[in-house]
């Protein structure tokens, strides 16, 4: 029976291949409806961004309904906080759904700033961020691949889909719709016996990393039965390499923490500079003595698995009178990126301690650095108030989710593969590493003591330092290099590998 499924699985998912890519390119391409509408006539500048998802995922709601992706309308819903939620499971399944396995398929909806006009500069008209590709004449195939990480040769170029989103995790979400569909046509042959499935597109993954999963862990699982809190999560974030390949296996990655330093000063005429205290310069002083630092690797620990940690300046505003004045606030906030070994407390404390900081400090300015709360409402208007601090997490490689993992990528996606394959391209073998970029998996994480959520031994949980978390790992489709970048695209050969994969893993999983 099992090779039967493999059979099937496989051949399903070459026959939603085009399906897939539709759905894709269309929930890539629907801000384009909003953003250049005046608000008045219900357009949106930001479609599509954090807190902006509402009309893609009004979208890809009713796709789930429409391709048969859950049994009934009433298995898909948004939650409190946004979230598209959609639940699969076998209704002839005579296990107790106490003592089912419970999958949790999560990607996240939004995108960042899609930057419309440099794609359609750069590439000569023949590439849109929202519309994908428009027409080869002109495009000059140099520029994109000096543009992104990786592109497959040119004769294999009509596998790819274009767009802000493709890669970065639109097609991770369009995977986990088919994939559900195709565990539903194959119920009868065990696809599904002894699971739930519980998928999710989440919301405001850009700006806040898991703050999905973080309002399951704090409005949903606190008094709910074991058929609600997940044995394993599988996250669709992009799993590709530029020179590793594509659809690696992940079980960890770095956690990361945004960092606020808030220089005031006085503010006064520019033409008499000697009458004020200048934020912007005793600032820059910081952040060039901060890069320095950096580039130097001074605080910053290395781990041999999930890599260094990083610090790079990412955000800032000034507020100033005028160009002609000496400004009154400089406000700038750092991307750090925690290995193994590292906490908030000292990198914040690794600011603070900074020469620069003294010295503005001994000048006369206010320096503040702490820790911004992220306080935007989502779309549909819940504010979640969280730190911006995202625990980094690891799965062990021979935990059972790892290794089944493992096995379904064996099952299903090797023997459809050739030997070889170079750069980013599929690879016949399956490949466990790690993210370099972080995902929603910072969300799940809880601390070791806390006990406001009944977790079952059965359901193997990590626990890994002061926190603990189920068994995650990841696959999806999209080069980790080729996110955020103009020219962003997805080769479909990867969309269609991971749809078999999310649809065979349920019944490996449940065999473990």
């Amino acid at each position: 029976m099992s090779q039967k499924l493999d059979r099937k699985v496989a051949q399903l998912a070459a026959r939603d291949r085009e399906l897939a890519a539709s759905i894709l390119r269309e929930a890539v391409r629907i801000p384009a409806d909003y953003v250049d509408r005046p608000a008045a006539d219900g357009g949106d500048a930001v479609s599509g961004l954090s807190n902006h998802e509402g009309p893609r995922l009004e979208y890809l709601r009713r796709r789930i309904v429409e391709i048969g992706a859950v049994r009934s309308p009433k298995d898909v819903e948004f939650d409190e906080y946004g979230n598209l939620v959609w639940t699969v499971m076998d209704p002839d399944d005579s296990m107790p759904l106490a003592q089912r396995r419970v999958i949790y398929f999560d990607g996240h909806s939004d995108t960042v700033q899609a930057l419309r006009g440099q794609w359609l500069d750069k590439f000569g008209g023949g590439l849109d961020a929202y519309d994908g590709l428009l027409h080869w004449d002109g495009l000059d195939k140099e520029v994109l691949r000096e543009q992104l990480g990786y592109l497959p040769p040119d004769d294999e170029w009509q596998h790819l889909l274009f767009g802000r989103g493709s890669a970065d995790q639109l097609g991770g979400v369009v995977a986990q719709i088919v994939a559900t569909r195709i565990l539903l046509e194959l119920a009868p042959l065990g696809a599904l016996k002894g699971t739930i499935i519980r998928s999710y597109a989440t919301v405001s993954e850009e700006d806040n990393d898991g703050g999905g999963p973080r309002y399951l862990v704090e409005k949903v699982w606190p008094g709910a039965g074991p058929e609600r809190i997940p044995d394993v999560v599988v996250l669709t974030e992009g799993t590709g390499d530029s020179t590793k390949g594509a659809l690696g296996i992940y079980r960890g990655q770095r956690g990361r923490m945004q960092i606020e330093v808030r220089v005031t000063g006085r503010s006064c005429h520019g033409s008499m500079p000697w009458e004020g205290l200048n934020p912007l310069e005793w600032g820059g002083a910081i952040l060039a003595e901060a890069a320095k630092a950096y580039d130097a690797r001074q605080g910053f620990l290395d781990d041999e698995f999930l890599g260094h940690g990083t610090r790079t300046a990412s955000w800032a505003r000034l507020e100033t009178p005028s160009d002609c004045a000496v400004p009154d606030r400089f406000t700038f906030r750092f991307d750090r990126r925690l290995t193994v070994g590292e906490t908030p407390d000292q990198a914040v404390a690794d600011l603070e301690a900074l020469e620069a900081v003294r010295a503005a400090r001994n000048a006369g300015l206010q320096v503040q650095v702490s820790i911004p709360v992220y306080d935007q409402p989502t779309w549909r208007g819940y504010r979640l108030g969280n730190a911006q601090v995202y625990p980094g997490w690891v799965t062990a490689p021979d935990h059972p989710a790892i290794q089944a993992a493992v096995n379904t990528y064996q099952r299903v996606i090797s023997p459809h593969l050739a030997a070889g394959g170079r750069g980013g391209a599929l690879r016949r073998d399956p490949r466990v590493d790690r993210w370099i970029f972080s995902t929603d998996g910072v969300g799940f994480p809880i601390p070791v003591e806390a006990h406001h959520i009944e977790i079952s031994p059965a359901k193997r949980w990590v626990v890994s330092g002061a926190v603990k978390h189920p068994p995650m790992f990841g696959l999806g489709p999209g080069i980790e290099q080729n996110t955020h970048k103009i020219g962003e695209c997805v080769d479909r050969r990867e969309l269609t590998h991971a749809i078999a994969f999310l649809a065979r893993y349920p019944a490996a999983f449940a065999a473990t």
